[in-house]
């Protein structure tokens, strides 16, 4: 997406995957079975499509328990909308992407691009709960630990911070990339921090200490990372058009795969079975992380697919654009 010089900076504040919102949300103890058929099951066709933002949506999200959908846009508001219904339950103004759920569902993380501030609200009353200060550039990416208690942030000045969730305090400040940092993701584990940057590199980090553990190198700019949500891999999207998967633990490359225009955002199935691309095509590619087989295509949008995102069953895979929409497929 970095190959198009007038979209470049506001490129970065969008590529943001959703990460989070599904790692240590699911109900493990009944529904694992299930999520597996729904994932494999999953056959394109638009379950509703909500007009979202008048200025192109760039972040989804699903809350951890399924019902609900954020939306956000360069408009400076983000949308809570009811997933059954597709009715606007709740809208917050001058705030925008990315937007990230807490694990418990209680808290929804947005970010105000004019302060390069995160706010951290009370999905239930709408209320702000912290502002979260220090970024001294815009930030890109935020994602939740698998506890909650944890926020994590890659920004414009290059740096990785992390926050206590309960008092906004920051804790540390991570320095090293060269470049922007575009993306961030947190093991669902909580011990690795994995930073993309404009910088070409993904840098894993130790969560407790703050000290670099690897460094992996690739072609391109660093678009997005996320951990599946066993934790076993680490999926990163760059400007060369391409998938790589590595393995979480040493950092080995497994598998490369390669779409056809430059991609945005990344989110895996809750049982690590599928991964979602949003692209610049204007379509949502669905791969099968095993076989690296690309299983789906979804066309319906417009305009640049910005965010995607699995429903916590995966029974649902929702796709926010350009051209205003956010489209939930089943």
């Amino acid at each position: 997406m970095f190959t198009r010089m007038l979209r470049q900076r506001f490129g970065l504040v969008m590529a943001l995957l959703s990460l989070a919102c599904a790692f240590g949300c699911a109900n493990k103890s009944g529904n694992e079975s299930a999520k597996a058929i729904a994932a494999h099951t999953l056959k394109g066709t638009v379950k509703q499509t909500l007009t979202a933002d008048d200025d192109g949506v760039r972040s989804v999200a699903f809350s951890p328990d399924g019902t609900t959908v954020a939306s956000g846009g360069l408009s400076h508001a983000v949308k809570l909308w009811d997933v059954q219904t597709g009715s606007l339950k709740r809208t917050l103004e001058e705030t925008g992407p990315p937007v990230v759920f807490s694990p418990d569902g209680k808290t929804l993380a947005t970010v105000d691009a004019f302060k390069n501030t995160i706010r951290l609200w009370d999905v239930q009353t709408g209320a702000e709960r912290q502002t979260l200060t220090g970024h001294s550039g815009e930030i890109t990416s935020v994602a939740f630990s698998a506890d909650g208690q944890t926020v994590v942030s890659g920004s414009f000045d290059k740096s990785v911070k992390l926050w206590e969730a309960k008092t906004g305090t920051a804790k540390q400040t991570l320095a090293g990339h060269s470049d922007t940092v575009t993306s961030v993701a947190i093991s669902p584990d909580g011990r690795t921090i994995a930073s993309g940057s404009r910088d070409e590199t993904i840098r894993l980090w130790d969560a407790q200490v703050g000290t670099p553990k690897q460094t992996l190198k690739t072609d391109d700019i660093v678009l997005g990372v996320l951990f599946s949500p066993q934790g076993e891999m680490l999926a990163s999207i760059s400007g060369d058009k391409t998938v790589k998967l590595w393995d979480a633990q040493t950092g080995t490359l497994k598998k490369t795969l390669t779409g056809e225009d430059s991609l945005t955002s990344l989110t895996f199935s809750p049982d690590s079975k599928l991964l979602a691309c949003g692209s610049y095509d204007k379509t949502v590619r669905v791969w099968d992380v095993q076989t690296a087989e690309l299983k789906l295509t979804l066309k319906g949008h417009s305009e640049v697919v910005e965010s995607v995102a699995f429903s916590p069953d995966a029974a649902l895979l929702a796709s926010g654009s350009e051209d205003k929409t956010v489209k939930l497929w089943e």
